[in-house]
């Protein structure tokens, strides 16, 4: 096989399996979204996992640029977030002029009953999918996330002003 062929085919690869990410992405989301409260989005619900799976005590401008979005949004859903009291943003102790997100312990609550509102569906999944062949998957897409999280300051040093996050 020539080199043209072989990297046209790897990328026809790599374009399949991204391809394959997105709808499962799309699917999870929609799953999420079908069980969350109405006026709670799944940004909503992913900062809140964030705060518990990473840690709170982050900036907003630290959280824009983990989920990759401009500040002003990542402002907008901190905001919301803040007014249904499942978080609090407090002044920066080193940093007057910036904040710090804290979840609260009704956020921590929200987070795990979304959580236990997916059970039912995930129950319902368990027996048609291979459990062993699911961890090994999870295993080798947390190594695929670490290059591409790890991929992200390249390729924004590369990226023209307009295309890179805050």
């Amino acid at each position: 096989m020539s080199e043209d062929k072989s990297v046209e085919s790897e990328a026809a690869l790599f374009f399949a399996f991204f391809t394959e990410v997105g709808i499962l992405a799309q699917l999870s989301r929609a799953l999420l979204e079908s069980r969350l409260p109405d006026g709670v989005s799944v940004a909503h619900y992913s900062v809140l996992n964030h705060l518990v799976r990473v840690c709170d005590g982050q900036t907003p401008l630290t959280l824009a640029r983990a989920f990759q979005v401009p500040k002003n949004s990542m402002t907008h859903t901190l905001s919301g977030l803040e007014a249904r009291g499942l978080i609090a943003m407090h002044v920066h102790p080193d940093d007057g002029r910036s904040k710090q997100v804290w979840i609260t312990q009704d956020g921590r609550d929200f987070q795990a009953a979304a959580v236990g509102l997916l059970k039912e569906d995930v129950a319902r999944l368990i027996p048609k999918l291979d459990t062993e062949q699911l961890e090994e998957l999870t295993t080798a897409l947390g190594g695929i996330r670490k290059v591409l999280d790890d991929d992200r300051s390249v390729a924004q040093s590369h990226a023209g002003p307009e295309t890179k996050t805050p």
